[in-house]
């Protein structure tokens, strides 16, 4: 298989079909990065597209410093922010169903741990979607993506100390709204 590099170069020489290849190879972290950042699903598919373009415009200067993800990464997170500035509307959705059912897959011991069980992921969604967006970002490409920090350093414009931060900050957050969820939980 070619690497992005060597498609990047055939797309700037004139085989501009390759492009198309590029964004299959890119498609799903992109739907998946931006639907971290912005909550609805019209809006995810608007500025995935403006990312695609946007990159396919500016190919000629993708120097191949970061890899072509990385590059079309950084493009879809500025678009996505740049959108929830535009709309002014916070609180995107991230689908993090399959980070929690890996711990859910454990056979539960009782009906109460079940139920518990059941209603962890829409805890864990509902606990994401309070995070302020730089943290969200920052988190769903860490944890959910699983870049590395300098991955996610590159793709956010940040240092990887500020990732680092960032990324402790949203656990930190996470773990406070999960706690005073649970507690209302046990309470009722």
């Amino acid at each position: 298989m070619e690497s992005d590099a060597r498609l990047v170069e055939r797309v700037v020489g004139g085989e501009r079909q390759l492009f198309a290849e590029l964004m299959r190879r890119c498609d799903a972290r992109i739907h998946r990065v931006v639907s971290g950042i912005i909550r609805d699903s019209h809006a995810v598919e608007d500025v995935v597209q403006q990312s695609y373009l946007l990159a396919y415009v500016h190919l000629g200067e993708f120097t191949g410093s970061a890899s072509f993800t990385t590059w079309l990464t950084r493009i879809a997170i500025n678009e996505a922010f740049g959108s929830l500035r535009r709309s002014s509307r916070l609180g995107p959705v991230l689908e993090v169903r399959d980070l929690a059912e890996d711990e859910l897959r454990r056979p539960a011991a009782s009906p109460e741990e079940q139920v518990a069980a059941s209603q962890a992921p829409r805890l864990l969604e509902a606990a994401v979607r309070e995070l302020q967006p730089s943290y969200r970002a920052t988190f769903v490409l860490r944890e959910v993506e699983q870049l590395t920090t300098r991955q996610a350093s590159d793709a956010l414009g940040i240092t990887g100390q500020s990732v680092k931060v960032r990324l402790h900050r949203a656990r930190r957050a996470l773990r406070a709204s999960l706690s005073r969820s649970v507690g209302k939980a046990a309470l009722v």
